[in-house]
């Protein structure tokens, strides 16, 4: 059975996403709290829809970029997590 392609993106870009996270910040990663990574997903969920949004506008209009740009939107996402983490 196939899965709705949105749903695929959301999971793709949410793993994508939280791998930078996890690669970009292992210490930060490491030594926070339940809470502190909790808030740095929220920061990303809160982000989610406009950077979903802006991939899918990206895709539409150059569909050669694709893959640059769902890349873009996982750095953009993972931004958000690394900049909740180390307080900014």
């Amino acid at each position: 059975m196939n899965k709705p392609a949105p749903e695929t993106l959301a999971v793709k870009l949410a793993e994508a996403a939280m791998t930078v996270l996890v690669r970009a910040c292992r210490n930060e990663v490491a030594a926070a709290s339940n809470d502190q990574l909790e808030a740095a997903c929220a920061s990303m969920r809160a982000r989610a829809k406009t950077v979903v949004d802006q991939l899918l506008d990206d895709a539409r209009n150059a569909p050669w970029i694709a893959e640059t740009a769902f890349h873009a939107a996982a750095l953009e996402l993972a931004e958000a997590g690394i900049s909740s983490l180390r307080g900014r």
